[in-house]
């Protein structure tokens, strides 16, 4: 027998993949389930706020525009994030059903990080759009194209699903033959690699890879552009110009603000000091569920486009009632 088959042997004999694994949550807060009926009412309000504003950007044909595909891009990954997130994290502490199968963990695992991703790179795309919209006024409408916008949304799902996907997978490879318990409100990656008994190197590895990509890159970018924005209405004689170009990069900020400040502020704090497991079970939980909600909100009530475009449907909407009755 060689040394490759004796290898082999030994790896299936001391491999182990758990039937299930157990998502621990919240330990010893009492009336916690009000909680988790903030997080129902969260994701009601995110499905009506994004299905609305999808709607609206569908059907409102003034919007059929490089700048609404992304804001559309960015309500449908909202949509898709909290709906891969909160129903099941529902499910399972309310009804106390926090044991999770291996293959439906990585599938949760899998999307809920997927469309955080996308999500970031949205944000990437949306800043692309304002700096050429700034610093390139007279060109915008022959870079900025549907076309142009399409392929750029079209690499960054391939790209992050190619990423994520990989990031999942080698899960696989690792042997869990000690705690099932996940550290966490969900299958997160990094409580459920560590809880392996083998090598688990490649796993940390691709866990900064994928933190670099998803959050470090799209923060640079994005910070970039605005120093360039900045540069370009520094030149700007009339102050009246230099505020109405800004205020169109108002919604994105916020939208910016939202969704990178509590991540960068958890992993600030996770390396400065101690945070306690609830503390920061909350932060993540709220950390990826808020910004879906608040997204609609901001271009609703921050973009004239949007506001005037959810009257005219409104008034379409009541006239052909009226037509009806």
């Amino acid at each position: 027998m060689g040394l490759e088959e004796k290898a082999a042997i030994v790896f299936n004999a001391t491999f182990v993949r758990p039937a299930n694994f157990y998502l621990s949550g919240f330990s010893n807060i009492p009336h916690v389930t009000y909680y988790y009926v903030f997080l129902c009412f969260v994701f009601i309000m995110t499905v009506l706020g994004n299905g609305l504003l999808l709607s609206v950007i569908y059907m409102v044909k003034t919007l059929h525009t490089p700048k609404y595909m992304i804001v559309f891009n960015l309500a449908f990954t909202d949509l898709c994030g909290s709906t891969a997130l909160i129903p099941k994290l529902l499910d399972t502490f309310l009804f106390d059903r926090r044991y999770i199968i291996y293959e439906a963990c990585l599938s949760y695992m899998f999307f809920v990080l997927l469309f955080v991703s996308v999500q970031s790179w949205t944000l990437v795309t949306m800043a692309y759009d304002r700096f050429i919209a700034i610093c390139f006024p007279l060109r915008y409408h022959s870079i900025v194209t549907k076309p142009a916008i399409a392929a750029m949304l079209l690499f960054i799902w391939i790209f992050l699903s190619s990423l994520v996907a990989f990031t999942v997978g080698i899960i696989d490879r690792l042997s869990f033959c000690g705690s099932v318990v996940v550290k966490s409100f969900f299958c997160d990656h990094a409580p459920v690699y560590r809880l392996a008994c083998n090598d688990s190197s490649l796993n940390n590895i691709m866990a900064y890879v994928a933190f670099i990509i998803v959050l470090c890159c799209p923060l640079i970018l994005i910070a970039i552009t605005y120093v360039c924005i900045s540069i370009a209405l520094s030149r700007i004689a009339s102050t009246e110009e230099r505020l109405k170009a800004m205020k169109t990069c108002t919604s994105h900020l916020i939208l910016v603000a939202i969704f990178f400040l509590p991540v960068v502020g958890t992993n600030i704090a996770a390396v400065a000091s101690y945070i306690h497991p609830n503390a920061r079970i909350i932060n993540s939980s709220l950390t990826h569920t808020i910004p879906a909600l608040l997204n609609p909100i901001v271009y609703s009530l921050k973009t004239e486009e949007v506001l005037n475009s959810i009257r005219k449907f409104c008034k379409r909407y009541r006239l052909r009632i009226s037509k009806c009755c």
